[in-house]
């Protein structure tokens, strides 16, 4: 079962309807015991980094969290904020993450000729294979909504590279058993639905 992790921030109901439809069986929750026995978690998020984090601690989820990913070694896809959150610190809240995957998250420069939040569908280019990225298209497209980016310590971290405003970002990573995708795939029709494949069938 997979467990769509509930801390108050994030766009829990369509990522459960999507894998829904792809015949995942989900459950949403907070609950400590339930994301302890899960087989893989999702960890979405909208909205600023430092709130995101503040509600993780708040509801008592840091502790489980590290449990399930770091020890168990359950497969974790973290979804647009909750991929930034998988990183050590971002700029914006000057704040640090989970630190599950070294890198960092940087706001989008202030220009005239680029707007921000970067909203809307962007091609995705793959670096090297990876089991998120098997059997999508060369050119996918998936929908985004951020106006700060993520880039990984460790380049073979690196599934999908994006380009916006003549900035690359990093748009999904994989280390060990940690995923993260910074567009959101429950937005993101066909291609959308097979990233969620792929993820649940990671072992």
């Amino acid at each position: 079962m997979i467990v769509i992790v509930d801390y108050g921030v994030g766009n829990l109901g369509s990522v459960q309807n999507m894998l829904k439809r792809i015949g995942v069986p989900s459950v949403i929750s907070s609950d400590v015991e339930i994301i302890s026995q899960a087989e893989k978690i999702v960890l979405p998020g909208v909205g600023a980094y430092a709130h995101a984090m503040e509600r993780i601690h708040a509801k008592g989820l840091r502790q489980v969290l590290d449990f399930v990913a770091l020890e168990k070694k359950v497969p974790v896809l973290g979804v647009c904020l909750g991929m930034q959150l998988l990183l050590d610190f971002s700029e914006e809240g000057d704040c640090p993450g989970l630190g599950w995957i070294s890198g960092r998250v940087c706001r989008f420069p202030r220009r005239i000729d680029v707007k921000v939040p970067h909203m809307g569908w962007n091609i995705v280019t793959s670096p090297s294979t990876d089991p998120l990225s098997s059997g999508l298209e060369r050119d996918s497209r998936f929908y985004f909504v951020h106006s700060y980016y993520a880039l990984v310590e460790r380049e073979e971290d690196s599934v999908f590279k994006c380009l916006y405003g003549g900035v690359e970002f990093d748009a999904a990573i994989h280390r060990n058993n940690v995923f993260g995708v910074q567009f959101h795939p429950e937005k993101s029709h066909k291609f959308g639905m097979k990233l969620f494949s792929n993820f649940a069938r990671v072992q």
